[in-house]
């Protein structure tokens, strides 16, 4: 071989080296060091997502009266041939008020207990060293859950049971039972990986790509029983067969030739006889503390004509997560309610993604033209790029206005961003400027963003999960806004004793829905309980008689629903650093009524060396992408796997560049000697 022939080779195998050390290295923003949070797909075929143990929910609904108790059993097998740790993330009603969990492997059952956050994390990661199978459940959101399994060996079966209670509220008679099914991706986080607190650990999780099935099965089984007959029972996300055993009792059962459903939430509605809406007062007397639960029916709306003129200002998503069937929706809704606002009224539009659009500088009169111009504007959008809200509400916000002109700001988005707290935190501190609504948009959208919008801002959270119903929700959501029911709401107890009562204050009451309030009681059940306010016609005042409502041990609920009442006020939409006197208060109420909260974990250990070895394979359950949302959710980001397959094929391009090389060159050595 001669000298130059060498120094190619040389050279070539040094391009090869580079080429490698190019690719096999992130770029800045994805090095250990700083990677930040962001969801990402997984790769079918990859052996360590094949053998993920998530084969099935079961989800039992018993509805009595207007509370409703859930229990969840999660079904887990381990079908490869070495042991596994697991994570799983799941969603869950930002209403329910957590209460229980057992694990059972085989015959053997373990009660689940309730421990400080940090302890339950380290009696799991104990017993996950030392070989023993456990399960640990985690709060990462009010609505987003996160399960780990430890040790779980080969063929291993476990069931994870869960109980939950929720309060089911009307609206405008409509009673609304929801079972949410996936969590949908969040946008990248800033935060990065190595530092990002465990609440956060949820936003990295992966995903199916779009139109890919769930790899477990959804059985859903709901029991109501009101009271009152019940009437118009539908359920728009699922196919169900109901059977009615009376009037007021109706068993439903998902109907669903296909058990893999569970790609976007199960959805409940009904009203009852005569659209009543419940009110009344439920009494539960315990060993130590008493709880009510107090709720007035509203007063009539007053005529459209009689309320002044006002100004609306839609926020709406654009971001890739929206691109399709939710953005879809989104342009019918908002073109339906500009469409329809009066010529007095002002609106704009702001359209946010990784940055913002406004339509305007100022507010536009609600006339043909401008009405035009936005649908044009809203027609154009097809959805790209990441989700920016805060700076979004920020511009709405600091928007000019004139004089004597109601605001009211309505967001629109499916609500996948991680930063919900910071967006709930701007809302409730500039309040007094505006009024903020928020619709959800999508077949599984995060309830905790919407529900919290609408919370922040004294409102009420408006959901569309399919096109043929957008019609329907901007008519109640115009309805909804522009007939306030009662303002200047105060409600007191006159001859009966009550304490800790939550809320505090309360909003102006913006649909026909109850009045409800939460507390604890002493003494004799005697007295009346008074509710006041103002109509768009005057004053109005309805009272109630305490001693018609008697402490019944049916009502248990009521205590873990005020604990969750209580800790909701103290985080759940408060602000982004919790004090540690709240910390403090949330952690008690977690420990004393055996709640999950953030601060507040169920462990279960299965004391019994399992896996003495103590290898196991570290893997997370994907999750599918909500139905209807698109791989334009998650972005660009690489797929879990393919970094190495990456590094392979450019090293054997090069490789075989190389060769192909020193053989033209020996070549023409050849035909020079010759």
């Amino acid at each position: 071989m001669t000298t130059e022939t060498i120094k190619l080779t040389l050279r070539s195998i040094g391009l090869v080296l580079i080429a490698l050390a190019v690719v096999s290295t992130p770029t800045f923003a994805q090095t250990p060091e700083d990677k930040s949070l962001a969801p990402y797909f997984v790769v079918k075929g990859d052996p360590t997502v094949d053998h993920l143990p998530l084969k099935d929910t079961r989800v039992d609904i018993a509805v009595s009266g207007v509370i409703a108790d859930v229990k969840v059993v999660q079904i887990y097998r381990n079908e490869g041939s070495r042991p596994i740790h697991a994570s799983y993330v799941f969603p869950a009603s930002t209403r329910a008020a957590v209460y229980a969990m057992r694990m059972c492997i085989g015959d053997r059952v373990v009660v689940a207990k309730i421990k400080e956050r940090e302890a339950a994390s380290k009696e799991f990661e104990a017993a996950k060293q030392e070989g023993k199978s456990a399960s640990l459940l985690e709060q990462s959101r009010p609505n987003v859950f996160s399960m780990s399994l430890a040790n779980i060996m080969p063929q291993d079966q476990v069931e994870i049971e869960l109980h939950y209670t929720e309060l089911l509220v009307s609206s405008d008679g409509v009673y609304e039972v929801v079972y949410p099914t996936v969590v949908g991706p969040r946008y990248a986080s800033p935060q990065q990986s190595t530092t990002a607190t465990k609440q956060d650990a949820f936003v990295e999780t992966p995903y199916l790509h779009q139109g890919t099935k769930p790899t477990s099965t959804l059985h859903i089984s709901t029991r109501l029983s009101t009271g009152v007959p019940i009437q118009d029972l539908t359920c728009t996300s699922h196919k169900i067969a109901p059977v009615f055993q009376s009037s007021t009792i109706a068993q439903i059962n998902l109907d669903e030739p296909d058990a893999f459903q569970g790609n976007r939430d199960f959805v409940l509605r009904y009203r009852l006889a005569g659209n009543q809406i419940t009110s009344g007062l439920l009494l539960f007397q315990g060993e130590g503390e008493n709880f009510f639960l107090y709720m007035a029916q509203p007063p009539l709306r007053v005529a459209p004509e009689e309320i002044p003129a006002r100004e609306y200002i839609f926020v709406v998503d654009v971001s890739g997560s929206m691109n399709g069937f939710p953005l879809n929706i989104s342009k019918q809704l908002l073109t339906d309610l500009i469409s329809k606002l009066r010529p007095t009224d002002l609106f704009n539009v702001v359209l946010f993604a990784g940055d913002s659009t406004l339509l305007s500088p100022k507010a536009l009169q609600a006339n043909q033209e401008n009405i035009a111009l936005a649908i044009k504007l809203l027609d154009e959008q097809r959805g790209s790029g990441g989700t920016e809200l805060l700076p979004a509400i920020q511009q709405a916000m600091g928007l000019p206005r004139e004089d004597n002109i109601s605001r009211s700001i309505v967001l629109v988005t499916d609500g996948y961003v991680s930063g919900e707290q910071g967006v709930f935190d701007y809302i409730r501190e500039h309040l007094r400027e505006s009024n903020v609504f928020a619709f959800g948009i999508g077949s599984s959208v995060n309830r905790y963003l919407i529900e919290g919008v609408a919370k922040a801002g004294m409102g009420e959270p408006f959901i569309v999960t399919e096109e043929k119903g957008a019609a329907a929700i901007a008519d109640r959501f115009r309805e909804y806004i522009q007939t306030p029911v009662l303002t200047d709401i105060q409600v007191r107890a006159n001859g009966f004793d009550i304490y800790d009562v939550h809320p505090a204050n309360l909003p102006d009451l913006l649909a026909l829905r109850p009045v409800v309030v939460w507390g604890k009681w002493r003494g004799p059940v005697t007295g009346q309980f008074v509710l006041t306010g103002k109509t768009g016609r005057g004053d109005y005042m309805t009272t109630l008689d305490v001693a018609g409502a008697q402490p019944d041990e049916g009502n248990r609920a009521l205590r873990y629903l005020w604990a969750r009442s209580r800790i909701a006020e103290l985080s759940d939409y408060g602000s982004r650093s919790v004090s540690p006197e709240k910390v403090k208060e949330i952690t008690a109420l977690g420990l004393k009524y055996s709640l999950l909260t953030q601060y507040t974990s169920f462990i279960a250990v299965l004391e019994e060396i399992r896996n003495p070895l103590g290898s196991a394979k570290d893997v997370k359950q994907p999750l599918p992408l909500p139905l209807g949302v698109s791989d334009l959710a998650v972005g660009q980001g690489t797929e879990a796997g393919s970094e190495p397959e990456l590094v392979w094929l450019i090293t054997t391009v090069l490789l075989l560049a190389t060769i192909m090389l020193l053989r033209s060159r020996r070549r023409q050595a050849g035909s020079l000697q010759s």
